[in-house]
């Protein structure tokens, strides 16, 4: 039955031009909780191969930008996305500042290689949400949201906690189009507290 699901999605994405069947996930949160609006300026880590900037960018309109970080290129250039390839442990955020002085909006579905080891995943999946929280904190307008790809495990409820800290409202989401065996989950973290704004 996952795998039917899979490859539903999966044909479903190819036949509506987009790269992978990740932007589904997206799709539904933003139904959900209206994560992205007109106008808003994206960050999106984890970006390739490139549904969500693609999606994101469909949202946000020409009055908008997303900015789609990850190591690898995207699949495809797409209107009103700012692309760079980097890692993000190594990326100054004052590069992105010079790109927009903040963001509204910050994604991340990023995902470590998978060792087959749940245990060593769910902690290098960690590592990676708190570094996009990190950026997150120090880049995102006052207000702003941040979704936030995680695998479930013995630190997720530190994670999580760790989100409440810095924004009024923090969800868990599993989106129906998340294979039912897979480990992922998504937090919804929205208005960032004053007091984690940068002066």
């Amino acid at each position: 039955m996952a795998k039917r699901v899979g490859d539903h999605f999966s044909k479903r994405a190819r036949r509506e031009g987009y790269p992978a069947r990740s932007v589904y996930k997206l799709q539904e949160a933003q139904k959900k909780y209206k994560v992205l609006g007109r106008g808003d300026r994206v960050l999106d880590l984890g970006a390739s191969p490139g549904s969500w900037s693609k999606f994101a960018a469909s949202i946000v309109g020409k009055e908008g930008k997303v900015v789609a970080v990850d190591l690898n290129p995207l699949a495809h250039s797409y209107p009103n996305v700012i692309s760079i390839k980097a890692d993000i442990h190594e990326l100054p955020v004052e590069r992105l500042r010079q790109i927009a002085e903040c963001f509204d909006v910050v994604l991340s579905d990023m995902a470590p290689k998978t060792s087959g080891r749940k245990d060593v995943d769910h902690l290098r999946s960690i590592g990676l949400a708190e570094k996009a929280l990190d950026i997150a904190v120090q880049l995102l307008c006052p207000g702003g949201t941040f979704f936030c790809k995680v695998f479930q495990g013995s630190s997720f409820d530190d994670f999580r906690n760790s989100c409440r800290r810095h924004f009024e409202s923090v969800r868990v989401f599993k989106p129906k189009s998340s294979r039912s065996e897979s480990v992922e989950t998504f937090l919804c973290c929205t208005g960032l507290k004053r007091n984690d704004i940068e002066q």
